[in-house]
């Protein structure tokens, strides 16, 4: 896992979620150490994200959007996009905001409905990082449903108590129990995918 950016160098995604952490976190009434119980963090990964020297992955983003009652793309969204209840058009040069790296976990990952609220779904365009952390899995409540774009991954889950391995090729779909420890890399340059994540209420 890489050296967290320091803040001098957050970008304005890393900075508008920290913010946005924070605000919604002290407006529940919530220390810092009550959130991180929560979603199975330290209290540090905690403050690291609201000062906006991290922006942690999709799943735990899912996490701590549940934790605080709210839907995933609060975080990643910008003011004045003219939200709806009912749908979502999401142009090809509206997809923001882009979160390049995920920090230190090498996921690049792009919201594609973040104009519709009040929604059970969360489409994410993403790109496969070629090598990660042997330590890092991800795991949250809810179902996904992945669809390979281009390129070439090796998908990994832990089922039962044991590892297993595939590869995944453009064309090809899982769908799978988001609950069950997982994580994916890109094989022999970039890789990219479609993913769905389904968060229950």
């Amino acid at each position: 896992m890489s050296t967290p950016h320091p803040a001098s160098t957050s970008s304005d995604i890393e900075r508008y979620i920290g913010t946005h952490v924070a605000a919604l976190r002290t407006g529940r009434n919530l220390t810092q150490e009550q959130l991180a119980d929560a979603i199975g963090v330290t209290k540090g990964y905690v403050s690291k994200i609201e000062n906006g020297h991290i922006v942690p992955p999709i799943g735990t983003l899912v996490r701590i959007a549940q934790a605080l009652q709210v839907e995933v793309t609060e975080f990643l969204k910008a003011s004045g996009d003219g939200y709806d209840d009912a749908f979502s058009i999401v142009r090809i040069n509206e997809r923001r905001p882009e979160v390049r790296g995920a920090s230190a976990f090498g996921y690049d990952y792009v919201s594609l409905a973040h104009k519709k609220r009040h929604k059970h779904m969360e489409p994410f365009l993403f790109t496969f990082p070629t090598d990660i952390s042997s330590e890092v899995r991800f795991e949250h409540e809810g179902e996904e449903f992945l669809f390979i774009l281009s390129g070439r991954v090796e998908w990994e889950m832990e089922i039962d108590g044991s590892t297993r391995k595939w590869t995944l090729e453009a064309g090809d779909s899982l769908y799978f129990e988001s609950r069950l420890p997982h994580r994916g890399r890109g094989l022999g340059g970039e890789a990219r995918a479609l993913i769905v994540i389904y968060t229950p209420q």
